[in-house]
């Protein structure tokens, strides 16, 4: 993108001086909290049905799968068309399965096979989303700028898990379909400010499509060990280390709190993520990139062992905020990395890619979680857990040396 107002000065909240960019950073925030509304009200629903948490990981499983299997097709179809209709469409969609949710709820539904394929089709449409929201990042504000943007998006969507599983909790707390009709409204309201968003100028693949076009955004990582390094890091680090979909066991059974507690720990690294998003809004890591974020992964594993044997809920809930604030720094330095060294005509399929692997850590993740437990139950689950985050830290620091010795996150 041609860099558009040379004179805008540097400040925290410089991004919101380009049009379009406000509209954009609402859009998220809403339909954030919408999806993490929703995931308490589903986690808290399911579970409370059959108390089994095995169905906890299918929740996650039905969202991730179609981001997976589709992942040739979602980016390719964000570097071909307009990111911001694509956005408008797929909010519209999860709005139509909020929707079945509500329905479904209200009129007494009993069946989890029924949510989880309601939730298939949200999750079908998330996968579109996705990909065209972070390409679409970098066509809203200037290459000097994309950092604080970065940040300032990072922490929109933190805000939402903060917020949201408050939110989700206290809504479900007075009744279920109170919470699935907010998640229906916020997503509307998103659709109708994306499509509030001045068309932005992009590049556009040329050719026809082939196996090559389809492929690219894989070639690409692939070829940059770098960015191959972070992606994969994160991914087999949240993928063992992620604790979410076990938070309603936690909550239920081994803290002894209800649908507002089992929010209030949701928010927790959310909590810690948006702390260290504002510091990093204005104090981006400048020097010794690549350790920083080894150490920041490596403390989540170290706040996730402390959370799978904390009985107390301040202890817990501090375990939380402190693992999040961990994972930020991750969030950062790999958003950056695609961001700033991805050409725009590649930008969706990169992001695509991307966003399946974070899909993997977080949706896959709650399966792996869910599943562990039914089998150890949920403290071994998340402690084991941990100790596979610190097994891959050490392993990913003598596999990407290069990775490791990263100081300027620009000069890679």
């Amino acid at each position: 993108m041609e860099e558009t107002s040379a004179e805008v000065p540097s400040s925290r909240w410089v991004a919101f001086q380009f049009p379009g960019f406000g509209k954009y950073w609402g859009a998220v925030v809403l339909s954030g909290f919408a999806v993490q509304i929703q995931t308490v009200a589903i986690g808290w629903q399911v579970y409370d049905m059959t108390r089994n948490p095995f169905d906890l990981g299918l929740i996650g499983l039905s969202q991730f799968m179609p981001a997976l299997l589709l992942v040739m097709v979602t980016g390719a179809v964000a570097d071909r068309f307009p990111r911001r209709r694509i956005m408008g469409v797929c909010l519209t969609i999860e709005a139509l399965a909020g929707t079945g949710l509500l329905l479904y709820t209200h009129f007494g539904g009993g069946s989890v096979a029924v949510i989880l394929a309601l939730l298939a089709v949200f999750g079908t449409a998330r996968a579109f989303f996705n990909p065209a929201r972070q390409s679409i990042l970098p066509n809203l504000v200037p290459p000097r700028h994309l950092g604080n943007a970065i940040a300032v998006n990072s922490t929109a969507n933190h805000l939402a898990r903060i917020g949201g599983p408050l939110a989700g909790g206290l809504l479900y707390g007075l009744s279920a379909q109170l919470a699935y009709g907010m998640v229906v409204a916020f997503l509307v309201v998103s659709a109708l400010l994306v499509l509030g968003i001045p068309k932005p100028a992009v590049r556009k693949p040329t050719g026809r499509t082939s196996w090559s076009t389809l492929s690219a955004g894989f070639r690409y990582i692939w070829s940059e060990k770098v960015v191959l390094g972070a992606v994969s890091l994160d991914l087999f680090a949240v993928l063992l280390g992620g604790a979410t979909a076990l938070m309603p066991v936690y909550a239920r059974d081994i803290l002894d709190l209800g649908p507002s507690g089992l929010g209030l720990l949701m928010a927790g690294p959310a909590i810690g993520a948006v702390a260290v998003g504002f510091y990093l809004m204005s104090n981006p890591i400048r020097d010794h990139a690549g350790h920083i974020m080894f150490a920041s992964v490596a403390g989540f594993g170290v706040f996730m062992l402390v959370f799978a044997f904390s009985e107390t809920v301040w202890i817990s809930v501090l375990a939380m905020i402190l693992a999040g604030g961990c994972d930020m720094v991750s969030v950062f330095v790999r958003g950056t990395l695609i961001q700033l060294w991805t050409p725009d005509e590649l930008r969706g399929r990169v992001n695509a890619v991307n966003q399946v692997a974070i899909g993997a850590s977080n949706e896959f993740g709650a399966f792996r979680a869910g599943s562990t437990a039914a089998l150890m139950g949920p403290v071994a689950a998340v402690a084991l857990g941990g100790i596979g985050t610190l097994a891959i830290v050490a392993l990913w620091m003598r596999w990407f040396p290069a990775l490791r010795q990263i100081r300027r996150i620009d000069e890679v």
